[in-house]
């Protein structure tokens, strides 16, 4: 099975911490980002991923090449040259997924112990185009449902802002999206933005004609690193909770 993990981002909200490393290799007890991902990807089986970089890329590089890890192969897709977002990374990316019928894509600032071959196996019954894990958060910006799990649109709290791609008579349900995501391989000729772009708003413009899947997983834990009070709080957490934790986080 094949894998995107998302790397490439600036890290402008962990501050000081990503003016001189890329936010993949931040440490969270002692165990960068990225790999705690690779790991997590590797327990469920995933074989083959591909890492897309931007941000101190030859640092990412250099661990990649470092990697030590039985019958796993990691390879990068180089965006050092133009940041091209979640749905430009994918479109980017498009000829590492093919002989798959779906991939994984990963968020490498998500720690959570969601069940990643769950999710994967709704995804093939459903026959969804992408299916999304989705929590019940607060956030400012929300994927708006249907009584089906069926992607309708999406609204930004703050601003007031509203998308409706597909027409529901009945009241649609707010959730928050997780950052992990199993995706068809015909999405990425679907991709027809250029440049920069993010997954989310393909998703806004194919949901009128393609069925976008969201899969709520609200017990466990997930946590979004994305801040410096967000990593004390997860190093925090897994700390406490170390000889409870799944075998795919913290193991060899």
């Amino acid at each position: 099975m094949k894998a995107i993990i998302f790397a490439a981002g600036l890290g402008t909200r962990l501050k000081d911490i990503t003016d001189d490393k890329p936010k993949a290799l931040v440490e969270v007890n002692g165990v960068p980002l990225l790999e705690i991902a690779i790991r997590k990807l590797k327990y469920y089986g995933f074989k083959d991923i591909i890492v897309n970089i931007h941000h101190h890329s030859e640092q990412i590089e250099t661990f990649i090449n470092d990697l030590r890890y039985d019958d796993l192969r990691v390879t990068v897709s180089d965006e050092s040259f133009k940041l091209l977002g979640t749905g430009g990374g994918i479109k980017k990316a498009a000829g590492f997924f093919s002989g798959e019928e779906a991939f994984l894509a990963y968020n490498v600032d998500v720690i959570t112990d969601l069940d990643i071959g769950k999710l994967y196996r709704q995804h093939y019954i459903s026959g969804a185009l992408a299916t999304l894990a989705v929590r019940k958060r607060d956030t400012s910006r929300y994927l708006l449902v249907d009584d089906q799990n069926i992607l309708c649109g999406w609204c930004n709290v703050k601003t007031g802002e509203r998308i409706i791609s597909r027409d529901k008579p009945e009241e649609l349900t707010s959730v928050a999206f997780s950052g992990i995501q199993i995706i068809s391989t015909q999405l990425p000729d679907l991709i027809t933005e250029d440049g920069y772009c993010n997954i989310i708003d393909v998703y806004l413009r194919l949901a009128s004609d393609h069925d976008i899947l969201t899969i709520e997983h609200d017990s466990g834990f997930w946590f979004d690193v994305g801040k410096p009070e967000q990593v004390k709080e997860v190093s925090i957490f897994l700390e406490k909770n170390k000889d409870a934790l799944p075998p795919e986080l913290f193991g060899s």
